[in-house]
């Protein structure tokens, strides 16, 4: 098979997807599978749809377009604000956006006119966490802007947290989250159908409350494909951690000296140097390099083998310790990834998906 390559294990991410579903649904919130880390990849995107999710998000208009083209009828959301130089194309592609900016909801307004379509809209909530929102006392009155303007409906509002500045959803910040709702249904004599509580980040909270109040959706990627809990980093209680693995093909095998010698200058990334070493030692090691690098995945963000130490990173190229194990050039190597080394690894151009297991329908 071809290296690098980014392996998924189908099966994994069923099994947590449909997990997450029943848990979740138990409590009356449904699950928007988010699809951006795996590029809305259609056999992953099935497995999603096949697993009970209620609707497929991503932040990418493309990869939006690409679930087009691939006949998903499954309700699509735009997850990230609409750029005014796309929302023709986010018309055409979704069924939902999340939205922030009057100017934007003016301009989709005028594109779902055009396009004779009607587009629903979330109005995102600022709870704290910096990244996209309505301040809160701006919350009504945008929401009763949007039910004036032609071509589109206003179908909830949401929140994100954990993010940008890592603020934990708690009781608190979703229980304002319930209240707005209340307010914004009061004022502008309309059901919201979505309360969008936010990601993965929520889990520990809407399963281990006694009362969601008013949250409805939660939008889950890494929860799905990791089974991990964002804000820990721990695995999720009766998820799979193995759903990816990042193989990589060896193309040195020497023994090094253990530490570089000469004068020591920044990095070709950037790094500070930490200290100059002379040509007299005589410690060695025995390392490896793998066709992979920065420009494909997070070094940061992976897991070694056992028996393997990550000693850096360049554009193209992951150095490893590997004094212990038998490696030989062509071999393959496996790690695991973290969300954002999935990420990163998931959109390189260069890194093969292949999928393991059972194939969708």
């Amino acid at each position: 098979m071809n290296t690098p390559r980014l392996e998924i294990e189908l099966e994994a991410v069923r099994h947590n997807a449909t997990v997450l579903v029943e848990r979740l649904g138990e409590r009356g919130i449904r699950v928007v599978g988010v699809t951006k880390a795996v590029m809305a990849w259609p056999t992953v995107a099935r497995v999603l749809v096949e697993s009970g999710v209620a609707g497929l998000g991503d932040s990418r208009i493309e990869n939006l377009e690409r679930l087009c083209r691939d006949e998903f009828t499954i309700e699509r959301m735009m997850i990230r604000s609409p750029m005014l130089s796309q929302v023709d194309a986010v018309v055409r592609a979704c069924d939902v956006s999340l939205n922030t900016e009057l100017d934007v909801l003016r301009a989709l307004s005028a594109a779902a006119v055009r396009y004779e379509r009607s587009h629903a809209v979330v109005l995102m909530v600022e709870l704290g966490d910096l990244r996209e929102g309505i301040a809160i006392d701006d919350v009504v009155d945008m929401a009763r802007r949007v039910t004036r303007l032609p071509g589109l409906v206003l179908t909830g509002i949401g929140t994100n947290l954990a993010c940008q500045s890592g603020v934990v959803p708690d009781q608190h910040k979703m229980d304002e989250l319930s209240g707005l709702a209340d307010e914004v249904e009061v004022a502008c004599r309309l059901v919201l159908t979505t309360v969008s509580g936010g990601n993965s980040a929520n889990l520990g909270w809407a399963l281990s409350t006694a009362d969601v109040g008013r949250v409805n959706q939660l939008r889950l990627g890494e929860a799905v494909l990791l089974g991990v809990d964002p804000l820990t980093r721990t695995p999720i209680d009766g998820l799979r951690q193995d759903a990816f693995r990042l193989v990589a093909e060896v193309i040195e095998v020497k023994t090094k000296p253990a530490e570089p010698w000469g004068e020591i200058a920044q990095t070709a990334f950037g790094s500070a140097p930490t200290a100059v070493h002379s040509r007299s030692s005589t410690e060695t090691c025995r390392r490896a390099i793998l066709a992979i690098g920065r420009q494909d995945i997070d070094p940061d963000g992976l897991t070694a083998p056992a028996s393997v130490t990550i000693r850096g990173a360049s554009s193209d190229h992951l150095v490893v310790e590997v004094t212990d194990e038998p490696v030989t050039v062509g071999d393959e190597l496996s790690f695991g990834l973290n969300y954002g080394a999935l990420l990163r690894a998931a959109t390189s151009p260069f890194v093969t998906k292949a999928a393991i297991g059972s194939q969708p329908r």
